[in-house]
């Protein structure tokens, strides 16, 4: 028997190791028709076979959507040419009516062909973050004691990664430094899933 044949069979187990392990499912996102900060209307229905990064903000947030925001920001310059949309969703929609959202993406370069900034009913929103995206929101009205205190906004600094089906496949604290670093890999996966 050749040496070749000999090695086929060492040769497809180190293939079939090297294969790395599929990104988790968290579960599907919810359907949704919100308000786009030009005015359009936007649905779910319309990331449907995109893969898509979502995160959630409000503009007059004094502490970590700013920072956020330019870690999307610098997600949006990385992405270059990846068919990949970005979702922020307000966490305070009564002040982030479409012209305020569309001030703010301003401030940060976004592309409203690729990054889109939603607004809608507060209960709406704050039901589909809870249940469909699975992270935490309190607009402070229903919270008792010091902290915090009545209507101070608290949400995930979570970034979620959706593939082209609509499930979550994975979360990133938007804080950090090497987020983008983080997520790129996992976008690529994702787009070569479909390939």
């Amino acid at each position: 028997m050749s040496s070749f044949v000999r090695f086929c069979p060492v040769l497809a187990l180190f293939f079939a190791c090297a294969q790395p392990e599929p990104l988790p499912e968290y579960g599907q996102t919810p359907a949704f028709e919100l308000t786009e900060r030009s005015g359009r209307t936007v649905s779910s229905s319309e990331l449907a076979g995109k893969v898509w990064v979502a995160d959630f903000i409000f503009t007059t947030c004094a502490g970590p959507c700013p920072l956020m925001s330019t870690h999307m920001a610098s997600l949006q310059r990385a992405l270059d040419g990846r068919d990949v949309e970005l979702v922020s969703f307000t966490v305070d929609p009564e002040r982030d009516t479409p012209e305020v959202l569309s001030a703010y993406a301003k401030r940060y370069k976004a592309d409203p062909e690729r990054w889109l900034f939603l607004t809608g009913e507060k209960q709406a929103l704050y039901d589909m973050i809870k249940k469909g995206f699975l992270l935490a929101v309190d607009d402070g009205s229903l919270t008792q004691g010091d902290t915090p205190g009545p209507g101070i906004v608290t949400h995930s600094v979570k970034f979620v990664l959706v593939d082209q089906q609509g499930l979550i496949r994975g979360y990133y604290s938007g804080e950090e430094a090497g987020v983008v670093d983080a997520i790129l890999p996992d976008i690529d996966r994702l787009l070569a899933e479909a390939r």
